[in-house]
């Protein structure tokens, strides 16, 4: 049996096929450029495995209600030349086997309960802080999905009081991801943000807008872990800063696990997508 994964990103896909434990075999890492370049390689790496089931997580916003007319594409990405494709389609005329779909964030939620640092959990929340801000939720075990999914990076957030910066995010300027997410950082204080010291103002202010969205999602979604990913949150020192403003925003209303043990760091680091990917393929192989 051998399962196959797309963690479909806007820089990169990484593609990997497994064993029935999920032993990866081989993967790849291909440029994410036009779909007639990527796809190609792709095609190239699945023709040589032949999977019994893919499981793909895909950048987005993607398109994942199977009533649907474009279930399947990636719609409305700020990557040009990836608006408007059928992804989904474009792989099932390849391959006549089962396929997993949904975001990648929902790909390593899905990763990080069933292997990561939400195993023995029924629920979670992955929220991925890098380029861009964007969660992924499971729910009773099950990725979430209603007639879109969740964009969770695009919560309305208020603005911190010392905090002029207009925002990144073409569609909205001031959401979650227009404030927190790594360009916006940058921009602010005019310098790459791995390049600031920990005890930097930058951070006191990106855990304001962080503990907002998490406090929005304790009172909204109730997860029972929340998880983070992305390259901003190798910032170790933004933990504790995120613990202190949770608290102070949620003022004892919710009761909450100790908040050490309720908001982590993902298990799987860079593993999470692709973990995710392959254990959709093991469902939609058996849900056949």
């Amino acid at each position: 049996m051998i399962y196959g994964a797309i963690e479909a990103g806007g820089t990169k896909f990484v593609c990997a096929v497994s064993d029935e434990n999920l032993t990866i075999l081989e993967r790849v890492s291909i440029p994410t450029t036009t779909p007639e370049e990527t796809m190609k390689e792709v095609f190239a790496f699945f023709d040589q495995h032949q999977p019994n089931a893919i499981g793909i997580g895909s950048f987005g916003p993607i398109d994942v209600n199977p009533l649907s007319e474009t279930y399947g594409f990636i719609t409305s990405t700020p990557k040009v030349a990836w608006q408007d494709y059928p992804f989904l389609n474009e792989m099932k005329k390849r391959y006549d086997i089962p396929f997993g779909w949904t975001t990648d964030v929902n790909a390593a939620a899905y990763g990080e309960m069933k292997k990561g640092a939400a195993v023995g959990k029924s629920s979670c929340m992955y929220i991925t802080v890098g380029t861009g801000i964007g969660a992924g939720i499971v729910v009773d075990g099950k990725v979430i999905h209603g007639y879109g999914h969740p964009e969770a990076g695009h919560l309305l957030v208020r603005r911190h009081v010392e905090d002029t910066y207009e925002g990144t995010c073409p569609f909205h300027k001031d959401c979650l991801e227009g404030l927190a997410a790594g360009p916006a950082i940058g921009n602010r204080f005019e310098t790459p943000a791995q390049n600031l010291p920990t005890d930097h103002k930058a951070w006191e202010i990106e855990a304001h807008y962080l503990a907002q969205a998490l406090v929005s999602y304790t009172l909204t979604v109730s997860p029972e872990k929340i998880i983070f990913g992305g390259g901003v949150m190798k910032q170790k020192q933004l933990f504790p800063l995120i613990y202190k403003e949770f608290e102070k925003l949620m003022n004892g209303y919710v009761a909450t696990p100790n908040l050490e043990d309720y908001i982590v760091p993902c298990q799987l680091e860079d593993n999470a997508g692709i973990t995710g990917c392959l254990l959709l393929a093991e469902d939609a192989l058996n849900n056949k």
